[in-house]
């Protein structure tokens, strides 16, 4: 079976050559590798304090993830909307989803943060249950200034977006490596200087998202740019355009809101098995974030690419990126893999973590290494190119699906049942990735996620 037929594209006049590729994704991987790096940097900063404070913010930020992935399907919404109307060639309909995306995302996360404001240490106990008493309020300070910068990371990912949709993946990377610098730089103040412990690193965060939000939003109001938002006071909402950018952020959101919702399940279940655990599992979800970051980086780039392909009705051009550039996500995973086991003992001493969950971090890292490269790029970075081509309902359907019936379930059941402690919580997690890959594939040959006019 052909994966795209060479004959129907032309060569001569493909949307994106070589070397334009190369400028979208090289920025992207850089942004999202110096994020992964600062957030290691983060966290082995924070456990300087104790392990009840690298506890708390491990804990903490599996909620801050459910919400800043509920963000990321409305920037991948504004991606996919923005690049299909730019490659129809319509400028002045793409400026006009991107306003009515800001109204949406001011609105969705002004709502998420009184939420969590108003549910407080309620809500930490709702999801973790019974945890140590010094944990819980190291977690509750946290939170309770963390989701003070919800709707400024929210506007950030959505001006990101924008760029990135008109293939302008540079800029937002440029911001993104200043602001992370300042997040260092304030923890560094925070944490070692003034002694704030979780205090100073939620600050130092919210400091570097209200930089980043202000400076991309400044600079998207400038004329000459493919995207150009400004006079944002005047916008008002078109209900049949939100509807549309909704009719893809919203399955996409279910999907990403609903795998945050089963890591939170999964670390209710880690929560139990004491600091250790907390920790280790803390560190590993760290690394396999890095050893993640080029195959994430490539299908951020594909929605762009897949995207613009779409909107110029071009098929078989559309299904060949997707082929080569998983192709190269591929490679970039196996050599992340064996870089982040590389370093996985160096890092665990460094951030003076105990022997013991040292030691339990390097077996999962391992097992990680060896499962990853043979799964991963089906798993998760096929769907990318499904979701730009507007297939978002059968991935939500899924993603939703593998999650909630490989990794949660059969995670508990190995816990409850047989006793396998954190081990079990990678063995649901990779029996997720090789079914999703399966089905991921088998769409993809199929040619069902193509829009029907194509």
């Amino acid at each position: 079976m052909k994966l795209y037929d060479k004959k129907q594209i032309d060569w001569k006049h493909i949307l994106f050559d070589n070397k334009a590729l190369f400028w979208l994704l090289f920025p992207i991987i850089i942004e999202q590798l110096l994020n992964s790096l600062m957030g290691m940097a983060d966290t082995m900063m924070v456990s300087t304090v104790g392990s009840e404070a690298i506890s708390a913010v491990s804990l903490v930020n599996a909620i801050n993830n459910l919400v800043i992935q509920v963000f990321s399907a409305m920037a991948a919404g504004a991606v996919i909307i923005c690049s299909q109307y730019i490659g129809r060639g319509e400028k002045e309909e793409s400026n006009k989803a991107a306003g009515q995306v800001v109204i949406t995302v001011c609105v969705i996360s002004l709502s998420i943060t009184v939420f969590c404001g108003l549910g407080g240490e309620r809500l930490l106990h709702l999801i973790f249950g019974t945890v140590e008493e010094a944990v819980m309020e190291n977690a509750l300070l946290y939170f309770m200034i963390t989701i003070i910068s919800y709707p400024f990371l929210a506007l950030f990912s959505a001006g990101a977006a924008f760029y990135r949709a008109s293939g302008n993946s540079g800029f937002p990377t440029k911001v993104s490596v200043i602001s992370n610098v300042i997040n260092i730089v304030g923890n560094t103040l925070f944490i070692y200087g003034l002694k704030w412990g979780v205090a100073g690193a939620a600050i130092a965060t919210l400091l570097s998202r209200v930089f980043s939000t202000v400076v991309i939003f400044y600079c998207l109001r400038k004329g000459g740019q493919t995207i150009v938002v400004r006079d944002y006071l005047k916008i008002r909402p078109d209900m049949q355009l939100i509807v549309k950018i909704m009719a893809i952020g919203i399955p996409a959101g279910i999907e990403n809101g609903m795998f945050q919702f089963g890591k939170l399940a999964i670390q209710s279940t880690v929560s139990t098995m004491g600091t250790l655990a907390i920790s280790a599992q803390a560190m590993t979800d760290i690394l396999e974030m890095v050893n993640g970051i080029f195959s994430n980086s490539v299908g951020i780039g594909l929605m762009t690419v897949a995207g613009q392909c779409i909107g110029a009705r071009r098929k078989e051009e559309t299904k060949y990126y997707i082929v080569k550039l998983m192709g190269i996500a591929w490679i970039g995973v196996l050599v992340s893999c064996l870089l982040v086991l590389a370093i996985t003992k160096p890092v665990t001493w460094i951030s003076g973590m105990e022997p013991e969950a040292a030691k339990l971090c390097f077996e999962l890292v391992a097992a990680m290494t060896i499962v990853k490269p043979l799964v991963w790029v089906g798993a998760f970075g096929l769907p990318y190119g499904l979701r730009a081509a507007g297939d978002v309902k059968f991935s939500m359907i899924v993603s939703v699906s593998t999650m909630w019936c490989c990794r949660v379930a059969l995670c508990v059941f190995l816990v409850k049942t047989f006793h396998l402690g954190l081990i079990a919580v990678w063995i649901g997690m990779f029996t997720d990735w090789i079914v999703r890959a399966v089905i991921f594939s088998v769409r993809f040959l199929s040619g069902r996620w193509l829009p029907k006019d194509m």
